[in-house]
């Protein structure tokens, strides 16, 4: 990623994914999912926490790029998104990732 591709990114788009990232129940999340694909209801037993919240939660995981979802029937399962990585590393000020890449 170059300089110019940074560019191209909008500091609210960057925003948005360190926004993401900044809670505890989140990143509990995304440490789920990088073990495997989940169900909303595996999520929700290995969190404890309120279903409404675990939306909430997700929806902004989504809107930042880094989950994905696939319908299977009535469920709902989450992954990483495939560029999840490229996402975080494209939020960050370009001498971090120079400093990354090292």
């Amino acid at each position: 990623m170059t300089s110019t591709d940074l560019e191209t990114i909008s500091f609210e788009s960057r925003a948005a994914t360190f926004g993401a990232l900044s809670d505890p129940i989140r990143l509990s999340i995304l440490d789920q999912l990088h073990r495997d694909q989940r169900c909303v209801c595996e999520l929700q037993e290995a969190l404890d926490i309120a279903p409404n919240l675990l939306s909430y939660h997700l929806r902004i995981l989504r809107e930042a790029g880094l989950v994905a979802s696939t319908r299977r029937g009535r469920w709902v399962d989450y992954r990483l998104a495939d560029d999840a990585a490229t996402t975080v590393r494209s939020a960050l000020p370009a001498p971090l990732i120079d400093e990354v890449r090292r």
